[in-house]
């Protein structure tokens, strides 16, 4: 358990020091964040802010992740390198969005299109490799079946439709974050929670592995501690990042982080096998994403009716006159809730085996 606190202990040095010397190197290169001109008046005071800073959480995550294997002293698995790969594939998609941005001096980075073919490259890649690598239990990173606290019987998919759901997931959290990051530390606070649910989620599993302890409420999940060692790495860098983006952000994630961290979400709850409880793990992103989609869905039924003063969803309590610092602190209440179910969720599954 000492390889998951230093891989922690590593990754937020890492970010908390790194991300400094990043802001300094940014605004050197005038590597500043654009502001949409629809967007909330109050946010053109943010314009010229260092961007581009999930490139620091990304370093950080491989250095905590290095360092935490080596004190077990084995050979990385084939789970924590997928689950790298997809992390750091996603990363470089939103670096291309954010460095388009920036050298064209434009709100949009990537076409719409060009963003998703790339984040379906990464994901069917990730996908195919994946339900492959048995270990000696015949356990691969990720199955063929639909998963809420662990895979669901009968719920098996074929291998089309298998990655077609892995693909869907990875779209579906890698945007859900990007969308949450819109106000200074939202998208980061929430996802150390969950990520360090995940740390919690993959020790519990570790110490009841069916390879360990055998039994009916067994888990068979392939290389649980390596997995906590990585979510530990990303639930320290993600909270020494946190410390520079908070409002008055002195540095924004973009697209580089928030499509990298989502990614990493869905991988976990892959390979963790709760795929259906990140629903719940990750309401707030969950919240926010079903505003963009209610709110364009009512504009285009009711022929330009809205729902909301603005999309997403803190952007309207933005314009409602809240605070932004009151914003992010509720909705983390909010996050903290919706993880603190989820887990609990979990447990209960555990204790009552239903």
């Amino acid at each position: 358990m000492l390889a998951i606190l230093i891989a922690g202990a590593v990754a937020l040095m890492s970010t908390l020091l790194g991300t400094r010397l990043a802001i300094k190197v940014l605004v050197s290169k005038g590597y500043g964040q654009l502001i949409r001109d629809d967007g909330p008046t109050s946010h053109h005071v943010k314009r010229g802010t260092p961007t581009m800073g999930g490139l620091v959480i990304i370093v950080g995550v491989v250095l905590g992740y290095a360092a935490g294997r080596l004190q077990v002293g084995n050979v990385p698995s084939a789970s924590a390198l997928l689950l790298l790969f997809l992390f750091v594939g996603l990363g470089a998609i939103g670096f291309l969005d954010d460095y388009i941005k920036i050298s064209r001096q434009r709100s949009l980075g990537l076409r719409s299109k060009a963003k998703m073919i790339g984040q379906v490259a990464v994901g069917l890649v990730f996908a195919l490799l994946a339900i492959r690598f048995e270990n000696e239990d015949g356990d691969t990173p990720i199955t063929h079946a639909i998963s809420f606290t662990r895979d669901l019987a009968g719920w098996e998919l074929p291998t089309v439709l298998l990655v077609v759901w892995v693909l869907i997931l990875i779209a579906g959290t890698s945007n859900g974050v990007n969308l949450t990051d819109g106000l200074d530390g939202l998208a980061t606070g929430a996802s150390v929670m969950v990520f360090g649910a995940f740390v919690l989620i993959n020790i519990w599993q570790f110490n009841q592995s069916c390879a360990i302890e055998g039994g009916a409420k067994c888990y068979d999940v392939r290389d649980p501690l390596d997995l906590a060692i990585v979510a530990s790495a990303l639930t320290g860098a993600c909270f020494g990042f946190l410390w520079w983006n908070t409002s008055p952000a002195k540095i924004f994630m973009g697209d580089t982080g928030s499509l990298s961290l989502g990614g990493a979400m869905a991988g976990f709850a892959l390979m963790t096998r709760t795929e259906l409880l990140l629903v719940v793990l990750g309401g707030l992103f969950v919240i926010i994403t079903a505003s963009v989609i209610l709110q364009v869905g009512y504009f285009k039924l009711s022929g330009g009716k809205r729902i909301f003063r603005m999309a997403p969803l803190q952007h309207h309590f933005e314009l409602l006159g809240w605070a932004e610092i009151t914003i992010v602190v509720r909705f983390w209440l909010i996050s903290g809730l919706c993880v603190a179910t989820g887990l609990g969720i979990f447990y209960w599954e555990w204790v009552t085996g239903l």
